[in-house]
């Protein structure tokens, strides 16, 4: 899903085989619903902009199904058990029902009128289908406990159960057996099919669409076949008819509105329409790029839509033609390069497609482009050893980039690429300029561009005992790179390297020695060691602490060394598995390694003591962070915030089974939402508000201690909330409106006066008990000297001294400094 918004599951799935579901909204502007983490974003079909972020639920939403009775409306389910009601054209929260379980689908039948149908598990590890009745009652929340079994031992997957025939009869397959249930009769009918036939297929179901209209049920299998199922109200003379073009399971089916056609999907990223009732013909839309995950048509079969693997959504025409693309983070496989910042763009760079690199703006949730690296087309087949991208650097000006790719069909045979890619004004991208077959006779293990922007070098250290320095030279056919250096350190393996921020040092470790160069004369200066443990990470202190070197060791070490005095700072003994510096300011970030978790603490090299630190920042361990630098500096913060003011961290996780990254939060309540508020798009519209109501505010503050009388808002009216949450198009006009809202703000007479009254005599009693206690406070201290009488004021004389204190004088003030 497009979900970068980057927090915690925020682009992401947990825990189950979902990937996305989408529906496609008829109304007078085409939308698409996605459900994304915990959060279902509302899209424009024609201009793929986010329109709204419905946001409510407190765990993954697992289905999403348009309101049969009004298409402008869209139900949704979570695992947090409760099924909500939203009106989607506003992004409008209708009604929550809480059910109280985990749920793990949603369908709704037009022959169902008040019920929605809801998958919820059992006490034993299976899974049941049940119709959940909504009460109509008033209030934002219900319970909704009047709960009727359907069907039980069902899979829990949206795609594996389908209504038919308006809602007569439900299908649903699990594993080898199909389940169907008439409403009419009340009666289920089951049929199983063989693991394996004689020619080897596999049966296994994998997905259900039933016909609109006729009696009819299509089920994908593993083996790439698709069953249509008809008879199936008899239990004995049931028949099906078997269609096969899918080399791999059919992952999606989807039958349209009419009836006409049946969609089907695969790993071979090819949307297949059969025609229904014609045999075997079929149609197809070829090269969508990614495997197929989900299909949904639009309510009047105007449009297409399918999900993909890569976390794409593709919205086609009816007429085949390609009308929008969605993508989001792209998931692949593994994340084998570092997360890295393009200077130029501010787009996160990391893998993407097998064989790309994906080049994706934080800021705007989009990916920008895909460069293709390997240059070669992937098939589609298990067991293949293809190539892959696995190590990727960019130069501080975003002028180069550098990549490894790999292909290891035997451990004995391994074939390395370093590639360096220039970047073209003209056409926005990189294009490649020197590809280096074997640059290193192992595996390259670690690779950076200087900092100096005069000359252009990079440093990559290898398997085979020795690192390397590429320079740019201009040769007869152009500029190129070439290996301008070798070396190496009492055989010792290099893990590590990292250069100074401008350039001048060069570290890199061998096993348990640090190792730092000067690259202008490539003479070794000094050798620094901390037994025991290898040398896991190494970077250069930022700014005021350049002169700082740290490291951290496979054997829990933490160390700092002083560069001027070539000595030992401190260290400290801690998992560091993650060491990031922060480009904008003299912070690093360490991810420590705890049980099950994994804490994050912010320190300067300077300072021993840690600017931040946060337990179990996220579950598992962290593969990979990256700061990525902010477009305004933000002001304001708290010390504990500060460190987050010119730069956001994102790092990602072993467990993120689904695209995403997760943005640090370091306090869950206040910190997260200052990311989030942050994160939103900034408009022309939201400058100008923005600073307008920040500006009123303070000034707000400023002059509420001086003025007298002021009219408050009832915070907790309801007349207000609802006049603010609902929509505009659906209320009276604002000249009727008016004097009802003023009214509503406004304070009887009486009321007024009775209330004063109260204040006044509250405030003489309060007066009153003060002067006593100051008088008995003082009685001790007073004792054996002769005082004067304090004179005393009548309740009269009290009572103007008070109405004089209240009184607003600013208007002196103003007077005299004009």
């Amino acid at each position: 899903q497009p979900e970068v918004r980057l927090k915690p599951a925020t682009f992401g799935s947990k825990g189950i085989p979902l990937c996305i579901y989408c529906c496609i909204a008829a109304v007078c502007h085409r939308f698409l619903l996605c459900a994304s983490g915990d959060a279902v974003h509302v899209y424009s079909t024609s201009t793929e902009e986010r329109v709204h972020v419905l946001q409510g639920h407190v765990d993954l939403v697992t289905g999403l199904r348009l309101n049969s009775s009004n298409h402008l409306q869209v139900y949704s389910c979570s695992l947090d058990g409760t099924v909500k009601l939203w009106d989607f054209t506003d992004g409008i929260l209708i009604k929550t029902y809480i059910v109280g379980h985990k749920i793990f689908s949603l369908y709704v039948s037009k022959f169902h009128e008040g019920t929605v149908f809801i998958i919820l598990p059992m006490e034993s590890s299976a899974f049941q289908l049940v119709a959940l009745h909504l009460p109509k009652t008033t209030g934002p929340e219900v319970e909704a406990r009047d709960i009727l079994s359907v069907l039980r031992d069902v899979s829990p997957i949206p795609k594996a159960t389908s209504f038919g025939r308006g809602g007569e009869f439900v299908a649903s397959a699990s594993g080898l057996q199909l389940s169907v249930y008439f409403f009419r009769k009340q009666k289920t009918y089951r049929f199983s099919l063989k693991a394996n036939d004689k020619k080897g297929a596999r049966n296994r179901f994998t997905c259900v669409a039933s016909h609109p209209n006729d009696d009819c049920i299509a089920t994908g299998h593993e083996d790439g076949k698709i069953r249509l199922w008809r008879n199936f109200s008899q239990k004995k003379e049931y028949t099906y008819s078997t269609e096969h073009w899918h080399h791999s399971a059919v992952n999606a089916l989807h039958f349209t509105p009419e009836g006409t056609e049946l969609l089907s999907g695969g790993v071979e990223s090819v949307l297949v329409l059969w025609r229904y009732g014609a045999g075997s013909k079929k149609d197809f839309v070829p090269r969508l790029g990614s495997a197929i995950e989900h299909i949904s048509v639009s309510p009047d079969g105007s449009l297409y839509c399918t999900s993909h693997k890569d976390n794409k959504i593709v919205v086609m025409k009816s007429s085949r033609d390609i009308s929008a693309i969605i993508q989001g983070l792209v998931k692949g496989e593994t994340i084998r390069t570092d997360l890295l910042i393009d200077p130029r763009t501010k787009a996160l760079v990391c893998n993407g497609k097998p064989g790309h690199l994906q080049f994706f703006s934080l800021r705007h949730d989009k990916q920008l482009y895909n460069l293709d690296i390997v240059q070669q087309e992937y098939i589609h087949e298990a067991g293949l050893h293809q190539c892959e991208v696995t190590k990727a650097a960019i130069d501080a000006q975003g002028s180069w980039l550098a990549t490894v790719e790999e292909r290891q069909e035997n451990p004995e045979e391994l074939d390395i690429i370093l590639k360096l890619w220039a970047y073209d004004e003209s056409t926005q991208s990189f294009h490649l300029n020197t590809s280096i077959s074997m640059a290193h006779e192992g595996q390259i293990s670690a690779m950076c561009f200087s900092g100096d922007a005069e000359a252009t070098m990079l440093v990559t250290t290898g398997r085979d005992g020795h690192f390397k320095a590429w320079l740019l030279a201009d040769h007869p056919d152009g500029a190129s790179w070439s290996c301008d250096y070798v070396g190496s350190y009492h055989r010792r393996e290099p893990t590590r390297c990292c250069f100074s921020a401008d350039g001048s040092l060069l570290a890199v470790g061998f096993g348990e020695v640090v190792t730092v160069w000067s690259p202008s004369t490539w003479e070794l200066l000094v050798t620094f060691s901390q037994p025991p443990g290898d040398i896991r990470d190494l970077c250069f202190g930022r700014l005021s602490c350049s002169k700082y070197l740290l490291g951290t060791t496979t054997k829990n070490l933490l160390c700092c060394w002083n560069l001027l005095t070539c000595s030992l700072e401190w260290s400290s003994t801690v998992d560091v598995i993650l060491l990031q510096p922060d480009p904008l300011s003299e912070n690093m970030a360490a991810f420590s390694r705890a049980s099950g978790s994994t804490d994050l603490f912010v320190f300067k090299p300077s300072e021993p003591r840690p600017l931040f630190s946060q337990k179990a920042v996220c579950s598992g361990t962290v593969r990979r962070a990256v700061f990525a630098p902010r477009e305004e500096v933000l002001e304001g913060c708290d010390e504990s915030t500060q460190w987050l003011s010119c730069s956001r961290l994102y790092f990602l996780t072993e467990h993120m089974v689904s695209p995403g990254l997760i943005i640090c939060s370091p306090d869950s309540a206040s910190l997260l939402q200052l990311v989030i508020d942050d994160s939103v798009a900034v408009t022309p519209f939201y400058l100008l508000l923005g600073k307008h109501r920040k500006s009123q505010r303070e000034t707000q503050d400023s002059v509420s201690s001086h003025t007298a009388a002021r009219i408050q808002l009832p915070q907790g009216s309801p007349a207000i909330r609802e006049l603010l949450h609902t929509p505009a198009h659906v209320l009276p006009s604002a000249s009727f409106l008016c004097n009802m809202f003023v009214n509503s703000l406004l304070i009887s007479k009486s009321g007024e006066e009775m209330g004063s009254e109260e204040e006044e005599e509250a405030e003489e009693q309060e007066s009153e008990g003060e002067m006593e206690a100051s008088v008995s406070a003082q009685g001790p201290a007073v004792q054996g000297f002769q005082t004067e009488p304090t004179p005393q004021l009548s309740k009269a004389q009290e009572r103007e001294l008070r109405k004089l204190q209240k009184a607003d004088f600013s208007w002196l003030s103003s007077l005299l400094d004009s």
